[in-house]
């Protein structure tokens, strides 16, 4: 009974001492974590809208409102991260950085930004998590990412025998669940700026 008790004391005081330095080692590292997070999301944006002076984080943003916009829109596997509203150097706003992620990845979310123009324009897309194929669905960024900057074309939809208008974005070949994936993920963000964003811009 003794040694149990014994037992029982040890594994108390190792488990205590565990979470406390779990704790610790969480309280040191989690403001360097964020700020590296900030940095990533602060360098995506500058990526998707290089003319923007500065970029403001949406205050108040409702992901679950977000989300109903989506699927009323028939959006039902994209999602809305947040966004950043994108200012020029007269601090007027020049358009916006929305985060999306995509839940149709053929292995799994794919989640980028992309820099949207008040008129609608693409400024382009950058993919912040992806983990498709290699030499298939990874070469998104190859050729992908590319077909969508400075378009204007929402709805956009993919093609595999080559594109012939000016809202069709060429298939990877091999991968077309995750060219699906990703063009239905920008269509989301046009979608959820056009019925949104818009329309806030229009207030100001």
């Amino acid at each position: 009974m003794k040694s149990m008790l014994k037992d029982a004391v040890i594994l108390f005081a190792i488990t205590l001492i565990a979470g406390l330095l779990l704790g610790g080692v969480y309280q040191i590292t989690k403001d360097p974590i964020a700020r590296q997070e900030e940095l990533a999301l602060e360098n995506a944006c500058r990526e998707v809208f290089a003319e923007a002076s500065s970029f403001e984080a949406a205050e108040n943003f409702d992901a679950e409102a977000a989300q109903k916009v989506l699927e009323d829109g028939g959006y039902t596997a994209q999602s809305i991260d947040g966004y950043q509203t994108a200012r020029g150097t007269d601090e007027e706003i020049a358009g916006y950085v929305l985060t999306v992620t995509t839940h149709e990845g053929y292995a799994g979310d794919i989640q980028f930004t992309m820099g949207i123009n008040l008129d609608g324009s693409l400024n382009g897309i950058s993919l912040l998590s992806i983990g498709e194929t290699p030499g298939l669905g990874m070469r998104a960024e190859e050729v992908l990412v590319p077909q969508f900057a400075g378009r204007n074309s929402y709805p956009f939809e993919y093609t595999k025998s080559g594109a012939t208008a000016e809202n069709q974005i060429d298939a990877i070949s091999g991968a077309t669940v995750t060219t699906h994936a990703l063009t239905e993920g920008v269509n989301a963000g046009l979608y959820y700026f056009q019925t949104i964003l818009i329309d806030q811009d229009s207030t100001k």
